[in-house]
């Protein structure tokens, strides 16, 4: 196989005899030779007999780098005979009706993609979920936008497809290494999403396509013989000496909560970065944790027309894709002992044409996340920045709180930055929402002025000017007054301005504790129960949470057939670029 560029104006796709052309000469056949080109954003592939050779369009990006005409690059691998060539297929889904069951707890990314793994060897996956389906999760986001009313089992985090469900659906991820992302590409498209993903540089589902693709998974799972329970909250998990599984849950879906038991001799526990409730659970029985490295900010948002600007060099024209960015600045900062530490500071789940959320899991805190549709034509766009916090990092007095030292500085934060605006009152007298963010202009913050007015936001439940540079933590505080700057000079000029809003807190970037497991996914305490994901700190995205969702499939399936699991090929998160 060889790979070569091909090169158009935006908007105009490559021509496919243009495409024959180059790879003739790649692959030094004759120039009239047969040549089949596949493009797996098509539905129809056209396939010509007797080829000489076959070729794929495999990546496609966009280069606005040179000031002139903005193109787009294609990258086509050419094979010289069909014996090489095979394209992808999914691995059938078997009726798993009478199989032996296995729970998975989370029905987001890694749990979605666990029980369609399950269902491919033969094992009937038993899905419980805190929340509610997709739809019926729209309703309690839309009362706590409007009204600030938090339902701690139903929300921007809770419920089916996990938080990741109305964030956009970013699949951009650097996880190759731990399984093959193509198993969960050519899944999502099976079930709806827009080819493109294939082969775009950041593919993105949009979150107004989401809910059905992810109804699409739920219906193949039970109709595959495959179970979901929703608004079953799980409270205890138990194993019996027979080394079956007691997964205690309490089901709220009638008119009166109740206690229900399932088992299992498998459990896959993928309940996403914010369950502190598993986390407390598996600390009473002595599960192993450990503080794990997150990150903190705010979320910044920019006129879009702004972000384009910079991005496409001033050659933004209609019908153009929204432009997006990514940066890492190095910063030094204050440490916990006082001393100058460097941590990184990052753009993180950017949105362009966006808007910003609540995602609060709990009354009483304040917490930001952004989404966008496919369409991205929003007038704002908006991402995460964020400055890396390191266990030890925390100030002194959660030194002595263990694994959970990282994770109670971050709620204390969110809480701080919730009751700031309570004790705020309207020029009327009357109460901020609860759901309102503190905020301030991106130069007043760094400048340490707190904003006089505040420019128009995507955010609906309303900001509050605040005084961000005191609510934040001093390291990350000052980390962020040095970055702002700094990607101003080293990457986008125009980037550090007034016309920036800063609103916080965005502090859900990956959880802030890690379920300590072996090179079989096992934890060490409890054979036969699977830590996975996001919430087990073994993952940073719906892409990497999905690879792990079916690598603790296969891990499970071994398990229980008693065959030998191979080991991890890496144990530390794998972070997905703008997730």
């Amino acid at each position: 196989m060889k790979s070569f560029e091909i090169t158009t104006p935006m908007g105009r796709e490559p021509r496919l005899d243009d495409i024959r052309k180059v790879a003739a000469e790649v692959l030094h056949l004759r120039r009239n030779a047969i040549i089949n080109v596949i493009d797996p954003t098509k539905s129809f592939q056209p396939e010509m007999k007797n080829a000489d050779a076959v070729c794929r369009i495999s990546h496609r990006s966009i280069d606005a780098r040179t000031r002139g005409e903005v193109k787009v690059v294609y990258r086509v691998d050419a094979y010289k005979s069909f014996e090489n060539f095979k394209e992808y297929e999914v691995a059938p889904y078997k009726d798993v009706h009478d199989a032996e069951p296995v729970i998975v707890v989370g029905s987001g990314p890694a749990g979605m993609f666990a029980a369609l793994k399950l269902l491919t060897l033969g094992l009937r996956p038993i899905i419980l979920e805190r929340g509610k389906d997709v739809h019926a999760r729209k309703t309690d986001m839309a009362r706590l936008s409007r009204t600030g009313e938090v339902d701690p089992d139903s929300n921007y985090c809770y419920g089916e497809g996990g938080a990741g469900t109305f964030s956009d659906g970013k699949l951009f991820t650097r996880s190759s290494k731990r399984g093959d992302i193509r198993e969960v590409l050519y899944q999502f498209v099976s079930f709806g999403a827009d080819r493109s993903i294939l082969v775009d540089a950041h593919p993105h589902i949009g979150t107004d396509k989401l809910p059905r693709v992810v109804e699409g998974i739920r219906n193949c799972i039970i109709e595959h013989g495959g179970e979901y329970h929703f608004q079953n909250r799980v409270e205890d998990i138990t194993r019996l000496k027979s080394g079956v599984y007691n997964v205690k849950a309490v089901d709220s879906t009638g008119e009166k909560a109740k206690k229900v038991v399932y088992k299992a001799n498998a459990v896959i526990l993928a309940t996403g970065h914010s369950a502190r409730d598993i986390y407390e659970m598996a600390d009473a029985k002595g599960w192993p944790l450990e503080p794990k490295g997150f990150a903190m900010g705010v979320r910044v948002e920019h006129p879009q027309d702004l972000i384009n600007k910079m991005r496409y060099r001033g050659q933004w024209e209609e019908g153009f894709p929204a432009a997006e960015y990514s940066f890492v600045e190095q910063v030094l900062g204050e440490g916990p002992d006082g001393e100058q530490v460097e941590r990184g500071v990052f753009s993180f789940c950017m949105c362009p044409g966006g808007i910003l959320v609540p995602s609060s899991t709990e009354p009483g805190t304040t917490v930001l996340n952004g989404m966008s549709n496919s369409a991205r034509n929003s007038r704002w766009a908006n991402a995460g920045v964020v400055v890396q916090i390191e266990p030890g990092d925390e100030p002194e007095q959660y030194h002595g709180d263990g694994a959970f030292s990282l994770m109670n500085f971050q709620h204390d934060v969110e809480k701080k930055m919730h009751d700031w605006v309570a004790e705020q009152r309207k020029p009327d007298g009357t109460p901020y929402n609860p759901m309102a963010a503190p905020a301030q202009r991106m130069v007043d913050f760094c400048e340490e002025e707190l904003s006089e007015d505040l420019p128009q936001t995507s955010y609906h439940p309303g900001v509050v000017s605040a005084p961000l540079h005191e609510l934040l933590p001093k390291g990350i505080a000052e980390r962020l007054q040095q970055a702002f700057p700094a990607v101003n000079l080293h990457t986008m000029r125009g980037y550090y301005t007034n016309d920036a809003l800063l609103l916080g807190v965005e502090s859900r970037t990956s959880s802030p504790i890690r379920m300590t497991r072996e090179e079989n996914y096992q934890s060490p305490a409890a054979p036969g129960l699977f830590p996975c994901g996001e919430g087990a700190g073994y993952s940073g995205g719906i892409v990497s949470s999905a690879i792990d969702g079916i690598n603790c499939a296969e891990a499970a399936a071994k398990f229980l057939r008693g065959e030998e699991t191979p080991a991890e090929t890496e144990e530390k998160e794998e972070t997905e670029v703008g997730e």
